[in-house]
């Protein structure tokens, strides 16, 4: 979504408020149950320019890749993506060229990264005009050499094209989906996207919330009714495509959980954005949300038939804008912020549900070097999410990694800061 819509969102919806959250272990406190806290053992901030809502990857070489939106150090509009890599385990960071605007490299909002199996690094974005306040197209770059050579691919040229989602199968077809408030829609690709399939129509409504992609190739699609950079909302669309023949066929379910919907413009509504989604190494599909009793999180089985919930965090308070990750090992990792203002802040976790039951272990509050800075008369800086969720991966190490965008304009300090949890 939009940069200016998000801050208003959640400057709108602002609750400053002393928040309590518990992690619930087969329904007692952390404390009760004994488990350990997630412990932060590294912070590193980097600051060459704008990454707002970054999405976070690693080559099987160990090598990390960042990529994030907005603009310059300089107040410049950004005017090709943005994509940094570490070679040492995040300590540094170097820009990346990803090629030139006539080269097909055009975008300047939402991104997401994903790596397949022989190493092709893939690189889902869009290009949004500020003016009208609205997307204009969606472009796929894609990498064979990590990183060094892109052949990108305008997948979309419409009017309200928004939220671009890339993700990869085991055996490397490429999936990306997108909306423009009439559709979400889905394209693969089966050569490393050197070309994609025709545009496919996934449900006639809502917006494209998130993308999964599972051991088989089972792709989960989370629709939800905010669509086409908070222009469009359907009313009821609310739930979750699956295929599993490779994006050619889909069936409707019904997603878990109860959650508050409104337009963008609502006063005081849930800020929602993103509904997250993970499979895990045995098919078994994952939902995490948040609601005004805490953090929640739903397995499913069947490929989404059926559902068990859980409650991985409660609070007295507002909970919102939740990402999911999962391991090989079937370990998810979580992330979602908490309130707003001086208050707000955000939390990461492991989670493992075993025999039935959920064991969690949860980071202390942290808070994000962003602030937005409202028009008249609210002139002074508020600390913001600068995004509608914070990517969390599981590095080969064991390790769980969060990227967090770093946006003070008053400082000229725009970039990204990487957390490492163990």
């Amino acid at each position: 979504m939009n940069l200016i819509v998000t801050e208003m969102i959640v400057f709108a919806a602002m609750i400053v408020s002393s928040l309590s959250f518990t992690a619930i272990c087969n329904g007692q406190s952390r404390a009760e149950s004994g488990a350990l806290p997630l412990v932060q053992i590294q912070r590193v901030d980097h600051t060459d320019g704008a990454a707002r809502e970054p999405s976070i990857v690693q080559h099987s070489n160990g090598t990390l890749f960042v990529a994030g939106y907005g603009k310059g150090l300089g107040g410049e509009e950004q005017r090709v993506p943005r994509l940094w890599k570490s070679t040492d385990q995040g300590a540094t960071w170097a820009p990346v060229n990803v090629g030139t605007e006539q080269q097909g490299a055009a975008a300047n909002s939402d991104v997401s990264l994903a790596m397949a199996p022989d190493g092709t690094l893939y690189y889902a974005t869009m290009e949004f005009d500020m003016k009208a306040s609205e997307g204009i197209h969606i472009v796929v770059g894609a990498s064979k050499d990590g990183g060094d050579r892109w052949h990108w691919t305008m997948v979309s040229k419409k009017r309200f094209d928004d939220r671009p989602w890339v993700a990869v199968a085991p055996d490397g077809i490429a999936h990306v989906i997108w909306n423009d408030g009439s559709g979400v829609y889905h394209v693969a690709s089966r050569d490393q996207g050197t070309t994609w399939s025709d545009v496919q129509v996934i449900h006639a409504a809502g917006g494209s919330s998130h993308l999964a992609v599972g051991p088989n190739g089972e792709v989960a699609v989370r629709i939800a009714p905010v669509s086409a950079s908070g222009n469009k909302f359907a009313e009821g669309a609310d739930l979750i495509e699956i295929s599993t023949d490779g994006g050619k066929t889909w069936q409707q379910r019904a997603a878990p959980g109860k959650r508050d919907w409104a337009p963008m413009d609502t006063p005081g509504a849930t800020p929602r954005w993103v509904e997250p989604l993970a499979w895990d190494s045995h098919g078994a599909l994952y939902s995490l949300w948040t609601n005004m009793k805490g953090v929640w999180l739903a397995q499913s089985q069947d490929r989404g038939v059926t559902w068990k919930e859980y409650k991985v965090a409660e609070s007295d308070e507002l909970a919102y804008y939740p990402y999911l990750g999962a391991n090989a090992a079937g370990e998810l990792a979580a992330t979602w912020f908490t309130g707003a203002g001086e208050s707000l802040r955000w939390r990461a976790c492991r989670i493992q549900l075993v025999r039935g039951r959920v064991r969690v272990r949860e980071s202390a509050a942290l808070q994000t070097g962003a602030w937005y800075v409202p028009d008249q008369p609210y002139n002074a800086p508020v600390r913001s999410s600068a995004g509608e969720y914070l990517s969390v991966i599981f590095l080969k190490s064991g390790e769980i990694a969060v990227v967090s965008p770093i946006q003070d304009q008053p400082a000229k300090r725009f970039g990204f800061t990487f957390w490492k949890f163990r």
